[in-house]
């Protein structure tokens, strides 16, 4: 990390401090901010946690989740903690514009900002900077800036439980990501008393039973596979949304159901929002689809596990999906 003594001076003394992650925000945003958050308050810090929208219900058993301030619902309170804050660190983010409004308000300060982030590309926008783009996740970034902060003993239950949940989320239960360094961080968290088997429970099956009719639609009704590509495509339109009340965080995970075909390797859920057409896409093995949402969807992220949004139809961008796949046939 770039000045860290600089960094470990300022935070010496108590500040008012702000976290932010990005909209639509995952396990690892909301494990690495309130992992971050439990930390600084141990510091004398007054800290506040500001997601630009909601965060979905399978993490809002994490400590202190009822105390995030969510920008779309208090766009006041959010500004103001935000224009007094001495420091604002942004999580799991690479770019202001992924966190919209709030990204401007940054923009108009001169506050101190400090990145923790593993995507690809950051914006040159932060004061100080942890990035790192072969860490499993945001959260593997925040254990590691505690620990270069000489802190690594502070790091208790409440801290493990919230490193342990963007851990499991964006590692996909250990299937992306690993390596012989993140698995000593989880024994580590282990070792401080997290229950793997409560946490797994929590994440991974308390979902609605609509929830799991919309999986049913979407596999019977909304599933195509392209055997020549060995891809495959989930799409869903605003009639679905309305048909199943499809609320924020209902559709996590479900293009994950694509990659489980032993002949599919990439996967793709297009789905029709008020105003934009949004996609997530995953892949197995060297296949990037980084480079597709780059390239064609004013998106990014991870060589396996992208996302972006056009403008235009949910059929015209499908299609522009299909024909853009031949592009990409020599990586199959």
């Amino acid at each position: 990390m770039n000045d860290l003594i600089q960094l470990k001076q300022l935070l010496s003394i108590p500040k008012d401090i702000v976290i932010t992650s990005h909209r639509n925000p995952d396990g690892d945003a909301i494990g690495s901010s309130l992992a971050l958050y439990h930390y600084l308050n141990k510091g004398g810090h007054t800290v506040h946690v500001i997601f630009p929208s909601e965060y979905p219900d399978f993490v809002a058993w994490l400590p202190d989740a009822a105390k995030i301030l969510i920008h779309d619902i208090e766009p006041e309170d959010s500004e103001r903690f935000l224009k007094r804050a001495d420091i604002i660190f942004c999580l799991d983010y690479n770019s202001l514009e992924r966190i919209d409004k709030m990204g401007e308000v940054i923009m108009s300060l001169n506050t101190t900002t400090v990145l923790i982030d593993h995507h690809l590309y950051p914006d040159a926008f932060a004061d100080f900077s942890l990035s790192d783009t072969t860490a499993s996740s945001t959260c593997e970034l925040v254990y590691d800036f505690i620990e270069l902060l000489n802190d690594k003993e502070l790091i208790d239950l409440k801290i493990s439980q919230c490193l342990y949940t963007g851990i499991l989320t964006d590692t996909g239960s250990f299937k992306y990501s690993t390596s012989p360094k993140l698995f000593r961080i989880v024994a580590h968290l282990c070792e401080l008393g997290i229950d793997n088997n409560i946490i797994q429970d929590l994440i991974f099956n308390s979902m609605e039973e609509k929830g799991l009719r919309l999986l049913g639609h979407c596999l019977i009704n909304r599933m195509e596979i392209l055997e020549e590509h060995q891809t495959g495509i989930i799409s869903l339109s605003r009639e679905d949304y309305e048909a199943f009340d499809i609320q924020r965080g209902d559709t996590e995970g479900i293009v994950n159901y694509l990659l489980k075909l032993k002949n599919v390797k990439v996967a793709a859920l297009i789905t029709e929002q008020p105003k934009i057409i949004k996609l997530s896409l995953r892949s197995k093995g060297d296949y990037s689809v980084q480079a597709i949402a780059t390239k064609y969807f004013n998106g990014g992220g991870h060589k396996n596990a992208s996302g972006g949004a056009v403008y235009g139809t949910l059929q015209g961008t499908v299609q522009k999906f299909k024909n853009i796949l031949p592009e990409y046939q020599h990586q199959l």
